[in-house]
């Protein structure tokens, strides 16, 4: 793209799926010469309202997770959408400030923002073309706007289900995983090996729960150990209480906050998780099977079903099937589709033909 646009690229820290999606579209979109700006949707709300929200899901999936079936149940019919979807408002005023001056193009990976960007859509204060990333494989009525240009899914089942809550244009993108996340290159896998302290000839399970390291995962790593197909290698995030446990329960390879995921992966020859977050799509770029175990309750249940379904990601059902899901899993792949960031620089110059006509 010959002239610099600016774009502005709106996720949220709840969780890891959102600020990586929107950081790797933010990364395409720079190479193609955009001016990148983001925000937290979090930040945009008054006070401290939006860490508050923040605290509350984190904590309502550590203490009772069951609820959040339940509550995203809620969340998807009235009256209950519609309180979401006026409370996603409240962060119009910061946002009117950080879409001034106007934007080319506005980007949005979380559901709240997206329905506030919508909101100022609506009523002519946001004149941008408008596009929301679908960061899960499952599809919620809070994530779709009718009032974007563009919402990409990561599948074709995500974007019928898209057009089904009235998405007016809907296009299946391939998922945004950074170019780190990549088969093994001869040499490599040996070299990850050594570095994490894994063992050579062993198979070795990477069991994930997401940045912070919620769910039954002890539960999983244990059922993992003692199949005898593979040995639990745990990521804990940011979840140091349950790094502690399960170094007291004797588990030998805890492992908490990691930097270099890619090479981690390439150390590993399967990985189960619980919510059909990120970590599964960059797994599945590093060419390694994916499996789901024991589930989050609400949207690592939705996901699951979804992967299960498309064929991406097994889901297995309890713990006697454990064992042969471990040994029999493999890797399709990362799904195919049209880079994002073509199909977002296609509908900046959609928006400049259409002023120019003018």
């Amino acid at each position: 793209m010959a002239v610099e646009v600016r774009a502005v690229v709106i996720s949220a820290r709840i969780g890891a799926g959102h600020d990586g999606a929107a950081a790797e579209v933010a990364r395409r979109l720079r190479a193609r010469g955009f001016a990148i700006d983001r925000h937290d949707y979090l930040d945009l709300l008054p006070g401290r309202l939006g860490q508050r929200l923040c605290d509350a899901y984190h904590r309502e999936l550590e203490i009772a997770p069951g609820s959040w079936d339940w509550l995203l149940g809620a969340l998807g019919r009235p009256p209950l959408a519609g309180m979401a979807k006026a409370a996603s408002r409240l962060a119009s005023p910061r946002l009117r400030e950080v879409l001034d001056p106007m934007p080319d193009l506005v980007v949005s990976t979380y559901p709240l923002a997206s329905q506030a960007l919508g909101a100022l859509r609506r009523r002519g204060e946001l004149t941008a073309p408008l596009a929301v990333y679908l960061t899960d494989p499952s599809v919620h009525r809070l994530v779709v706007t009718e009032h974007a240009d563009l919402h990409l899914a990561p599948n074709r089942h995500a974007a019928q289900a898209a057009r089904r809550l009235g998405a007016p244009r809907v296009v299946v993108a391939r998922p945004v995983v950074a170019p780190g996340f990549r088969p093994a290159l001869p040499g490599e896998r040996d070299r990850a090996r050594r570095r994490f302290g894994l063992a050579g000839q062993e198979r070795f399970a990477l069991v994930v729960a997401g940045s912070w390291g919620v769910g039954e995962v002890e539960g999983i790593t244990a059922d993992v150990a003692a199949t005898g197909a593979a040995q639990p290698v745990v990521v804990c995030g940011r979840n140091d209480a349950l790094a502690q446990r399960l170094r007291r329960a004797g588990v030998p390879r805890v492992l908490g906050w990691v930097d270099d995921m890619p090479a981690l992966l390439r150390a590993c020859d399967v990985v189960v998780q619980n919510a059909g977050g990120l970590t599964t799509l960059e797994a599945l770029a590093s060419g390694l099977p994916v499996i789901t175990y024991r589930s989050l309750p609400g949207h690592g249940r939705a996901n699951a079903r979804v992967l299960d379904e498309i064929g991406l990601v097994p889901a297995v059902p309890d713990a006697g099937a454990l064992a042969d899901a471990l040994r029999s899993a493999r890797s399709p792949g990362l799904p195919d589709g049209v880079d994002p960031a073509e199909l977002l620089a296609a509908l900046v110059g959609e928006a400049v033909e259409e002023v120019s006509a003018a």
